[in-house]
């Protein structure tokens, strides 16, 4: 049975306190970042100066793209200072991270020429929605976003993760591992195209273990620091319970609670837009000067929320906890398998109350251990 490092709670305590004051400074400044483009017309003179300089900007097609790019560029490069502390030196501080820094902005621009062209692709769709659709925008806009994340989450395990990550099936050398959690996965009802691992450890030393994909995509993924620390028993629960979200249909669960909360948010952005249009005398909601107007509203909404919605994770990741238990019969297991997950990822085991309702989308650990502790 492994034993809890409190030295290593320490480091918890220290790295995730850290880590939420560098979100509180993160969150500030892009809220003081676009209430500055709004109160100091800055928005309204770009959009003009752009017209004024290119008129072929004057399309719309054309104009929503280079309005965005230049806005998200300025606050992009003056938050890198942040975005390099926050995401490579804190790591490697506390000893969780195992990337060089050429590697680090590899990953960077990986993921900005991944995320720039669907940016842009899901802009042009919702500039098109506040176009043509008037006062309903927000209904057409939240419907095409759950369209865009059912495919994205079908498409991810095969087109995006590999970018990043070297996923390989489970060689010989793995062969029980595999088998165990392939009959875990017929026992669950359902289909996956095998199970993978992949080089977590040429970024990080924490650990993971995921069923990522809708239907055809659907495949069970190991990280090498989760296959190279634990026991198959420890393997098997962490996935058991990855496998309690198909059984107990979160996935349909959470895109429709998604859905619902995105459709109420985008639904009072319009209310607020049609408010803004006057005070800051934009041409009409679908003025492209009125993005930062729209940015605003909706990140607010997204932090009024965010209780709300870790609430609503942490009671299916519970119900995830509970199959998992029930279905392996391996309670001392589980324990075992959570604990070494604290000690390696510096889980906080005993976060305060208030951190847990705001920012946690899975239980305590030490809830969770507990939870398997007093499991009949």
């Amino acid at each position: 049975m492994t034993t809890l490092d409190m030295e290593k709670q320490q480091q918890a305590k220290q790295y995730n306190r850290i880590k939420r004051r560098l979100w509180l400074v993160e969150t500030s400044f892009s809220l003081i970042y676009t209430l500055a483009w709004l109160f100091t017309g800055w928005a309204t003179g770009l959009r003009s100066w752009l017209i004024a300089t290119w008129p072929w900007m004057s399309n719309e097609w054309l104009l929503v793209p280079v309005f965005v790019l230049i806005f998200g560029a300025i606050s992009s490069i003056l938050e890198m200072p942040l975005s390099y502390y926050s995401g490579f030196v804190l790591p490697h501080r506390f000893d969780q991270s195992n990337q060089t820094l050429k590697d680090w902005i590899i990953d960077q621009l990986k993921g900005l020429a991944i995320s720039l062209p669907i940016g842009l692709i899901v802009l042009e769709l919702l500039y098109l929605a506040l176009r043509v659709t008037g006062g309903l925008w927000w209904l057409w806009a939240a419907g095409g976003l759950l369209v865009f994340q059912v495919l994205i989450a079908n498409l991810a395990p095969v087109l995006i993760m590999p970018i990043f990550n070297k996923y390989v099936p489970l060689g010989e050398e793995h062969a029980e591992l595999a088998a165990r959690l392939m009959k875990l996965a017929e026992n669950a009802h359902t289909t996956v195209k095998g199970v993978f691992k992949f080089d977590m450890s040429k970024r990080t030393k924490a650990a993971n273990a995921a069923l990522t994909g809708i239907g055809s995509t659907r495949r069970i993924v190991l990280g090498d620091t989760l296959i190279n620390e634990f026991s198959l028993d420890e393997i098997e629960t962490v996935l058991a319970h990855e496998l309690g979200h198909h059984v107990n249909k979160d996935t349909p669960l959470l895109i429709t609670f998604g859905t619902l909360s995105t459709a109420l948010g985008l639904y009072l952005a319009s209310l607020a837009m049609n408010w803004a249009v006057g005070a800051f005398g934009f041409n009409g909601i679908a003025d492209v000067a009125a993005f930062p107007a729209l940015t605003l509203v909706i990140s607010l909404y997204g932090l009024l929320t965010m209780p709300i919605d870790n609430g609503f994770s942490r009671w299916r990741e519970r119900m995830a906890d509970a199959y998992a238990l029930k279905s392996t019969g391996k309670n001392e297991a589980y324990i075992s398998a959570f604990t070494r997950l604290a000690n390696q990822n510096l889980g906080e085991i005993d976060p305060e109350k208030w951190v847990v309702l705001l920012f946690h989308s899975h239980p305590p650990l030490g809830e969770r251990i507990e939870m398997a502790r007093n499991w009949k």
